[in-house]
Parts: C-alpha cells; structure tokens; sequence
C-alpha cells in the first residue's frame, strides 16, 4: 500500500503484480544483503511468470520495480510476523526504543535486462508506547503484512515516534531518490 502511494507521488504509471516467493526460505545474515536478495528473488519470480505467460515482451518497454524492507530491532532483523503474537513481541521491543529500517530497490530494464538495484537505511527513535496502543495495533491486519510489524504513517504509532533519522519514504518502503536514481541507471 504505502510503496503504491509513493509511486503515485512520484507521477509514475504502473501495474502491480506479486512474486509469489517464499521469502522464509531467504536468508542472509545482513539486513542490506537479505533485502536485496529478496528484492532479486522477487524480479526473477516476475519475470518467470511474465516469460510462461506470454507476456513478456509486451513488458519490453517497461520497467521492473521490485523492493523488500526488514526492520532491525535489538540486534535482529524483523521480517513480517507470522502471528498476532510475534507482532506484539516486534512493537514491545520498539517500546522506548530504537529500531533501523533497511529497504532495497532493485529496478530491471525488460527490454536489456539491465539491472540495478541498492538499499537505504533510517532509524526510528520511540517514546514508550503504552499496552493498550500495542494491543490496538496488533490487532489491525496489517501488521502482519509489512515488516517487523509496523507502519509508521499509522496513526496510532506516530505520535508514540520521537525521531526518524533518514527519509520517511525510506521507512515507508520505497525511498524515492534512490529510485529515480536506479531507475535512470536502468534506461
């Protein structure tokens, strides 16, 4: 949702389509190296489906965007929680706290296979954040769908955020600059 709304910002016409990777089965130990690889996994899952569907060379002159996030929290890299529980976990943790925001952009030419691809980091400062929001917010749907469980431009989360030190769009999972930069890279 928030990567979509930032493209629109950014004036950009696009269609979405998903990967449909198993991102457990994906591990490094860096954060930096496990998104990019995420972000790969997902381009090739992509282009395989558009290559058996006939519809890749009617992609062949666009562009290919793929991205993953992880949050970093207490030495530990948070992907998307696989419960109601690891999500509860995931929040406490950011509790008067900190937690760090890796995101990759991978941009592939259709046309030349051309890729580039490169990450950016922001970290997010808390206040503590009270049970009763923590309860609030695990039970969103949501939270099980984005990394380490939270979205920052979630109201309910914002007030509790002291500081971010990078780019919002970064913490929201498509910094910008760097897109437009790899996406000009990638022409």
């Amino acid at each position: 949702m928030a990567r979509r709304q930032l493209l629109k910002e950014m004036g950009y016409e696009f269609s979405l389509m998903t990967a449909d990777i198993d991102e457990r089965s994906i591990r490094k130990e860096k954060p930096e190296e496990l998104v990019m690889a995420l972000a790969e996994a997902k381009a090739d899952a992509i282009i395989s489906k558009l290559k058996s569907t006939g519809q890749l060379e009617g992609a062949a002159e666009k562009l290919l965007i793929t991205a993953d996030t992880v949050v970093v929290s207490q030495g530990m890299i948070r992907e998307k929680p696989s419960s109601k529980e690891e999500a509860r976990d995931f929040i406490k943790g950011y509790s008067g706290s900190q937690a760090a925001v890796v995101g990759s952009v991978l941009v592939t030419n259709l046309k030349t296979g051309k890729r580039k691809g490169g990450w950016e980091r922001a970290e997010v400062y808390f206040h503590d954040i009270p049970e009763e929001v923590i309860d609030s917010l695990v039970e969103e749907a949501i939270t099980l769908n984005v990394a380490g469980g939270l979205t920052l431009e979630n109201p309910l989360i914002l007030r509790f955020v002291e500081a971010v030190i990078g780019t919002s769009d970064a913490v929201m999972g498509l910094p910008k600059a760097l897109t437009e930069k790899l996406i000009q890279e990638a022409l």
